[in-house]
């Protein structure tokens, strides 16, 4: 797992590994021991939620502060029809 960190506080950009050969590729999502090890100072990474939508749908992230808080793990798809 490559963790870079970024400009805004407690963000990163987490690549998870990839391993591909001429059948396709296999990926790590989420590895709990991996992120303990990255995020030490942060509680465990617990759940892992994954939607799809239709094109031309926008779906929006949302800010929960206080005892709410939630630490988020965006992914960023794209698929192209050829």
């Amino acid at each position: 797992m490559i963790v870079k960190e970024t400009s805004l506080k407690d963000c990163y950009i987490i690549k998870p590994p990839v391993f591909g050969d001429d059948r396709g590729y296999f990926s790590i999502r989420h590895d709990k021991n991996a992120f303990a090890k990255a995020f030490p100072q942060h509680p465990p990474f617990v759940l892992h939620n994954e939607s799809f939508s239709s094109y031309g749908v926008l779906r929006g992230l949302h800010l929960q502060k206080g005892n709410a808080a939630l630490a988020l793990l965006v992914q960023h798809f794209l698929f192209v029809d050829v």
